[in-house]
């Protein structure tokens, strides 16, 4: 068995140094002649060259492998760049849409002119509601341009703004001490108010709307209302009873009070999609006792 095992060996080393001297465009002579017995030719030139041939196939598998590395590199820089590259062009085209609301509307202001009725927390909410509805509004495809009005420096409400959002002061939107009443004609705005007893049926782009910033956790019962009555000013509520129903819960509780962040997001699906049913789901959770009714099969 030793013995078949070296022969076997000694036809492998003759078909393998045979392959290795075609390569290399030398005549290996008759490979049986090798396989009989024979010694494989090994002078120094052959060696030498197998050697060398050897080499260059290292070197090209190598240069292959580096090659292949290299791409690899480069089509994961190429995707880096790109994805910069669509944020960048993501965050212009946002820019673009809310400098086109600036110009042609609607507007929507919140009134901090209220904040004196709020405690610290409630202040803190509502400059956590602030942040969210500007972050709608700037994602929108169809935003609102918006302003803070009443909005005096050094107030609570100010000063956490500042506090709780990153970036504030680059906020695409206006801030002023104005009241929205020395700002706007008075025929163009509407106030909107839970208890009005108007229903908001369209949004009109010329028009300006004002949300009371107050996180009432007190209830300040008709606070905004009184307020826009005093000023003689339209008033209006979403339309949360004509498109919704009241749902049973152990508490019997159904409010049609919602966060300003809440109410935009009412009023932004609406305007984009011109679907009351649709901006209703999108702002107004079940939490609230309204749900919208079952579609009949």
């Amino acid at each position: 068995m030793e013995g078949g095992g070296e022969a076997a060996g000694r036809c492998g080393e003759a078909d393998s140094a045979c392959e290795a001297l075609r390569l290399l465009q030398i005549d290996p002579g008759d490979p049986a002649e090798w396989r009989a017995g024979g010694a494989v030719p090994c002078s120094r030139n052959v060696l030498r060259k197998q050697k060398h041939w050897e080499k260059v196939i290292m070197a090209k598998k190598r240069k292959r492998t580096q090659e292949r590395e290299r791409r690899k590199a480069r089509q994961a820089e190429g995707k880096g760049t790109a994805e910069q590259h669509s944020k960048r062009v993501l965050k212009a085209i946002m820019k673009e849409r809310l400098l086109e609301a600036k110009e042609s509307g609607p507007r929507l202001c919140v009134d901090l002119s209220m904040a004196d009725h709020m405690t610290k927390k409630e202040t803190s909410r509502l400059a956590a509601q602030i942040r969210r509805l500007y972050g709608a509004n700037r994602r929108a495809k169809k935003p609102f341009w918006l302003c803070l009005t009443e909005f005096v420096m050094g107030s609570s409400i100010y000063e956490e703004c500042f506090r709780m959002n990153d970036g504030f002061s680059n906020y695409l939107m206006d801030t002023t001490q104005e009241s929205y009443l020395d700002l706007f004609p008075l025929d163009t705005i509407v106030y909107l108010t839970p208890d009005s007893e108007n229903v908001l049926e369209d949004i009109d782009p010329k028009k300006v709307y004002i949300l009371g910033g107050l996180v009432d956790e007190s209830i300040h019962k008709k606070l905004t209302l009184q307020r826009a009555r005093d000023q003689s000013l339209q008033t209006a509520r979403l339309p949360i009873r004509e498109y919704m129903v009241k749902t049973i819960n152990t508490k019997n509780y159904h409010s049609e009070t919602l966060a300003i962040n809440q109410v935009f997001d009412v009023l932004s699906t609406y305007y984009e999609t011109q679907n009351w049913p649709a901006a209703l789901k999108a702002g107004v959770s079940s939490g609230k006792g309204y749900v919208l009714p079952e579609r009949r099969a």
